[in-house]
This record gives structure tokens, C-alpha cells and sequence, in this order.
């Protein structure tokens, strides 16, 4: 766990793009050492989302995990990891459903990649899959917390009650499975963040082709007034949205994580441009690396509010035209 004595290097959504990480590591002053990339002081730190979308996932995830094993990384839960385990696990009898997450196109949209690569190495990705129940879904080191989306402290609190390492089980994941059950609010919330329903039985298209009727909300605005002062996702609202006042009830629901809590670090949201923080206390570390934007670090020490000069990213050059096995 979390020892609070280290120095870390947090890192962002991987998502197969090994290339790209082991890029990032190098210009972080890690070496690759007896087959595992070693600092002599720091530890890295992934937020999740290692799996699907990219080039080289299986190559990734043996990069973080032999790193994890030898202590030179810290990893915890992302969606993507969450729905592998949905995907491969059986839904519980009385369900209706043969598996926790569904074996729909969208969703096996989302994990085709992953299962392309696995194809021939199937017990490579068993092996995989049982150490996805060893990653804890959030991680809290007193002067920062880290989790894939979203800190709600008192859904945490529950949760660490009944599941003190922060990992989760079979039987967890099979609850999740059930719209409005705990675990399935835990996931929800952790590991996708918070969210609205847009007005008026709306739905928009976003820019991965997926059409939903909720948009991501951001979760520490004070005194958020419209649904265009809380939107937290690559894909804006249409201005005549953006500009619908919140009702009192939309307000009072709404999560806040406080400017005067410790330093929080996510992933998840696939923003773009120069990395910063959002605000002293809260930084996204996801820049949308497969989709040709950055592999983003924090190198975090004993600050209590993020420093803008400890961002460090490579940036994903997009091929100039289509060559099989470029690197990514």
C-alpha cells in the first residue's frame, strides 16, 4: 500500500499504448532492469485503465504488473479493468443475464481490442484477470487520494467498512451487476464519475461514436448555476443546453469535493491540451494518450497543492499514414 515516506510518479489511462509508456518511464529517470523498469527513489503510481482501445495491451499490462510485483508501481481499479471482470464473470442465477456486463456490441466494442490480443495467450489472460481482484478501487496516502474518477467520501467509507484492502471479489462484481445495488453504486460512482440525465429526453452522439442520454459532471463547483457551469467531458453541450439553469433539487445532488481536502488525482476524462490542474487541490492525469494525445505523469513529493512545473507527458505522434506496426 501507499507508504507515505515515497516520492511517486502518478500516471494516467494507458490503455495499451506500451510504446508510449515505456517513453514516459525513461523520461521519468526510470530503467529497465532484470525485465522491470526500476527508479532508485521514486514509485509509480497508475490510475487505472491500462486495458482496451490500444496497440500493445497485453505488453502493458506485463510492464505495470511486473512492476507492481517488485514494488516498483502501485496500480488501482479503472472501469475498463471493472468491465474485464464484468465481461468474463457470470451473472448470478435469477439475473436474466448470462454475464455481469453484458455481451452486447457496444459493449464488446469497447473490449474487442483486448480480446484480440489475447487471443493466443488465454492463460495469460486468466492470470491477468485474477490480479485485476487485487487492485484496489481507490487509494487514500493522508496528504493525496487517488482514485480512477471520482472521491465520494462517504460511499468510500461504506465501502471500506465491508472491504478494508479496497479490493473487490467475485461476489462483488456479480452485485454490481444490479442496477441500485451498493456495489453497483460503488463502481458507478469510483470508477465513472458523476452524471445528469440531459433534459427533455435528450441524447447526444460523442466523438468515440457512443450515443448516451447522461453527460459527466464535474464534482467540486461551489455555486454551479447551468448544466454548461458543471459539464466535465470531452464533448460539450449544445449551447441551448449549456445554458438551462440547474433546478435546487439538480444543485443539492451534485457532489462536491472541497478546495481544503487533500490532494486528489484521477484519471478517466480524457482531456487535451496542456496539462494543469483543475483546481490546487485536483488534478486529471487522462489526455487521451490512444487517441494521439499525451501519456501524462505527476511527480509528486510532500506539496499540498499541485505544482504546475511537475507535469511531464509524452506527447502521441499520429502516423502521417497508416504503416503496420507503428508504434503506439
Amino acid at each position: 500500500m501507499l507508504d507515505p515516506a515515497r516520492s511517486f510518479d502518478l500516471i494516467g489511462d494507458v490503455h495499451g499504448c506500451a510504446h508510449t509508456l515505456e517513453h514516459l518511464l525513461d523520461t521519468l529517470g526510470y530503467r529497465k532492469q532484470a525485465g522491470v523498469w526500476r527508479h532508485p527513489s521514486r514509485q509509480a503510481l497508475f490510475l487505472g485503465d491500462i486495458i482496451d482501445r490500444g496497440p500493445r495491451i497485453r505488453e502493458a499490462l506485463h510492464i505495470v504488473h511486473d512492476m507492481v510485483v517488485a514494488g516498483q508501481a502501485l496500480c488501482i481499479m479503472g472501469n475498463h479493468e471493472f468491465n474485464a471482470l464484468g465481461w468474463t464473470t457470470l451473472a448470478p442465477p435469477g439475473s436474466g443475464k448470462e454475464y455481469v456486463h453484458e455481451h452486447t456490441p457496444r459493449h464488446q466494442r469497447l473490449i474487442q481490442a483486448t480480446l484480440d490480443q489475447f487471443a493466443q495467450h488465454p492463460g495469460d489472460w486468466q492470470d491477468f484477470l485474477g490480479w485485476f481482484h487485487q487492485l484496489p478501487m481507490c487509494m487514500d496516502g493522508g496528504r493525496f487520494r487517488v482514485v480512477h474518477a471520482c472521491w465520494d467520501h462517504a460511499l468510500i467509507d461504506s465501502f471500506l467498512q465491508r472491504h478494508p484492502d479496497a479490493c473487490i471479489d467475485t461476489a462483488f462484481v456479480q452485485q454490481a451487476g444490479i442496477k441500485g445495488s451498493f456495489a453497483n453504486r460503488v463502481f458507478d460512482r469510483l470508477l465513472r464519475g458523476t452524471d445528469m440525465r440531459l433534459p427533455d429526453g435528450l441524447t447526444l452522439t460523442g466523438g468515440d461514436g457512443l450515443t448516451r442520454a447522461f453527460f459527466r459532471t464535474k464534482f467540486w463547483e461551489d455555486d454551479p448555476q447551468t448544466y454548461g457551469d458543471i459539464v466535465f467531458q470531452p464533448d460539450a453541450l449544445p449551447e441551448q443546453i449549456a445554458r438551462v439553469p440547474l433546478s435546487d433539487s439538480e444543485k443539492s445532488a451534485l457532489l462536491r469535493y472541497g478546495a481544503a481536502e487533500p490532494l486528489l488525482f484521477v484519471g478517466h476524462y480524457w482531456r487535451s491540451g496542456r496539462p494543469s490542474a483543475i483546481r490546487p487541490n485536483l488534478a486529471c492525469l487522462d489526455y487521451s494518450a490512444v487517441l494521439y494525445g499525451k501519456l501524462v505523469a505527476y511527480r509528486l513529493d510532500n506539496e499540498t497543492e499541485v505544482d504546475p512545473r511537475k507535469f511531464v507527458w509524452v506527447d502521441v505522434q499520429r502516423p502521417q499514414a497508416p504503416v503496420p506496426g507503428a508504434e503506439a
